[in-house]
């Protein structure tokens, strides 16, 4: 009988510190290198805690300030978001995760003058949107991972001669490709067609003037677009029809009514369950929380909370649902919170010090 209890109590204690360590993610943080950063940085997140370990340094590069890791978790791209790789354009680099680290593949001219987002399709391509160069880059991949080099370059320019164009976000998913471009006050949608992305039926999702679409979340089954604005500081809810196109049909402030300061959203996502939308306000200096009616999709204000930190940029919620991690550009910390799973509100636990953080991703 004790015999059976010590074999129970070795098991239990076994699958407890099996279950502790599956709380511990690696996070990979994209930066801008015009400080004290040199590149790419990998943390370890415990989410049992919410403790953030110190900084390594994982690849040296510059300016990579937006990074994206494959499905599959073997390989991670990085675009650098500046304008003299090979004298005019940005650059973007592949590279393979070998037990939780960065081994470099290889780095190719991006088509494009600062690139500041990336994202991959499930069907080995890849796409960077270029801010300045006012363009979208799709790349094919390699089977090893590495970036073949010529990619298709869709020029936002010449779209509107009243606008700047300044592509900011690309996704893809079943019905396509989807571009939010900040200075045409537009998401251009693209569907592909004999190995190339041409305009889909509904070419372009407009929004007012001045209203600068920088990122958007789709919920799970994509009936529901949320969109984030960063120069007029709203968040629209567009509902996709019978016919795939999506159509507006609620659009909220994400500041608070006496705010009077700079407007300049950044990053939208929804919770893993779908219930709660998060928006980080740059200049207030928050994250803006709504509830999400999941029958009709439109967003209830829940509340904000200040992000402890100055110029939030990019912001994740951890795999295991029960945190959010900031990125504070400009006060160079990454602040933690405790996410309340069935509220949706958030509480402030910790910072981590690190130079000019834009970019949160987990290898979870």
């Amino acid at each position: 009988m004790k015999f059976s209890y010590l074999i129970f109590s070795v098991l239990l204690i076994g699958c407890s510190e099996k279950k502790q360590m599956e709380k511990m993610y690696p996070l990979f943080v994209g930066t801008y290198t015009n400080g004290d950063s040199e590149g790419i940085y990998k943390l370890t997140f415990d989410a049992n805690t919410g403790i953030l370990s110190e900084p390594k340094l994982s690849a040296v590069l510059p300016n990579p300030s937006f990074l994206e890791i494959s499905n599959d978790k073997k390989y991670l791209y990085s675009i650098q978001e500046t304008a003299d790789f090979n004298d005019v354009n940005g650059g973007i680099s592949s590279f393979e995760l070998i037990d939780g680290e960065l081994s470099h593949l290889n780095t190719v001219d991006v088509g494009g003058a600062h690139p500041c987002h990336v994202t991959l399709s499930d069907k080995r391509q890849l796409a960077a949107s270029n801010y300045t160069g006012g363009s979208v880059s799709i790349f094919d991949l390699n089977a090893d991972g590495s970036l073949k080099p010529n990619p298709q370059i869709i020029d936002h320019k010449v779209l509107d001669t009243a606008k700047v164009a300044h592509a900011h976000k690309a996704h893809f998913n079943k019905d396509g490709l989807f571009v939010s471009d900040l200075g045409l006050d537009a998401i251009k949608r693209y569907i592909q067609n004999e190995g190339s992305w041409i305009p889909a039926h509904q070419a372009s999702l407009d929004f007012p003037d001045g209203a600068g679409p920088r990122h958007f979340e789709f919920n799970a089954d994509g009936s529901f677009l949320y969109v984030i604005n960063e120069l007029n500081a709203t968040i629209t809810v567009l509902k996709r029809d019978d016919e795939g196109s999506y159509n507006p049909i609620q659009t909220e402030n994400t500041l608070a009514p006496d705010w009077e300061g700079v407007k300049s959203c950044a990053d939208i996502h929804l919770s893993p369950d779908g219930r709660f939308l998060y928006g980080s306000n740059r200049g207030e200096n928050t994250i803006v929380i709504f509830s999400v009616d999941q029958a009709t999709g439109k967003i209830s204000l829940t509340g904000r909370e200040s992000v402890h930190g100055d110029w939030p940029r990019n912001f994740s919620i951890d795999p295991s649902g029960n945190f959010v991690l900031v990125a504070n550009q400009r006060s160079n910390n990454i602040t933690v919170f405790k996410r309340d799973v069935e509220n949706g509100t958030m509480e402030f636990l910790s910072e981590t010090k690190l130079s000019s953080p834009v970019c949160l991703e987990f290898l979870n």
